[in-house]
């Protein structure tokens, strides 16, 4: 390595070294700029607000068919069921059963079958490319499923409580049976749908899934068979259902509505979090 001499040099600079390669300290060559800093990494609140904003529009424009669809058979049970329920408790599950009903063939049935087509088409791959985290992909999808539900949950309702006679004044509870029951039955039909290996198998199981919902959550709870009562109790819905009958009675027992809604909100939390995951693991195959 030599050094420029002293005379060349201003005076007062300081002396600049020549490396063997012919540039000066300080320099690099063309290949080697230094990287330009990274974008920093997208929040998930944002994130999470544009992908529900695409999946609602996209949901509005879609959907409408199939929700009148799931309207429609949800009241359809209950006018066949007036013929063999009179009132009382059986009344209450059978209305409010109904009525969750709908979030499942929506969020559950419905989002199974879009994840695992997504999977089988390769559409996971315009979500990966995105700058959003896993997290927002499947909360925006799972959270416009269940909102979009929410006209058909109040129509399938107000129909019910009229056929059989149930008050009107406790409906309000529908802003919480909603999301917290779309958010649990969602984040199964995620999972299902991208867990299945083929997307016929994901409609399989979302179909399973709504029926399962219906036979459940229809029927009232003391004419079915102890271990089909299990089966009742394992169903996330099952809890959203409990919390809308106990709302029909003259006084509600406030506190067994909101540890339903609670257990329902925990078991939300968890079925979005698997399917979180099973984003993740689909998104890298």
């Amino acid at each position: 390595m030599s050094t420029l001499p002293a005379e060349a040099l201003p005076t007062g600079a300081p002396s600049v070294r020549t490396r063997d390669d012919g540039t000066h300290e300080g320099e690099t060559h063309e290949g080697e700029a230094a990287a330009a800093p990274l974008a920093p990494r997208a929040r998930l609140l944002p994130s999470l607000a544009a992908v529900y904003r695409a999946q609602l529009s996209r949901a509005r424009v879609a959907r409408i068919p199939l929700l009148f669809v799931a309207t429609f058979q949800s009241v359809g049970i209950m006018v066949l069921m007036r013929g063999v329920v009179d009132g009382g408790s059986e009344a209450r599950a059978v209305v409010a059963g109904s009525t969750v009903l709908v979030v499942a063939f929506v969020a559950l049935n419905l989002l199974a079958q879009y994840f695992g087509q997504l999977r089988a088409t390769g559409g996971l791959d315009h979500y990966a490319t995105l700058p959003v985290p896993p997290a927002a992909v499947v909360l925006g999808a799972a959270g416009a499923y269940a909102s979009f539900t929410l006209p058909g949950t109040a129509v399938t309702a107000v129909a019910g409580s009229v056929l059989f006679g149930l008050p009107l004044g406790h409906l309000w509870i529908l802003a919480a049976v909603v999301p917290l029951a779309g958010a649990a039955l969602a984040g199964l039909g995620a999972a299902l749908g991208l867990l299945a290996p083929r997307q016929e198998l994901a409609t399989l199981l979302g179909q399973l899934g709504m029926s399962a919902a219906l036979l459940l959550g229809v029927l009232p709870a003391e004419r079915l068979p102890e271990p089909i009562g299990l089966a009742r109790d394992l169903l996330p819905s099952t809890y959203g259902v409990e919390a809308l009958a106990r709302t029909f009675d003259p006084h509600p027992d406030w506190a067994a509505v909101g540890l339903d809604l609670a257990v329902c909100g925990a078991v939300g939390v968890i079925s979005l979090a698997v399917a979180t995951w099973a984003y993740r693991r689909a998104a890298v195959r």
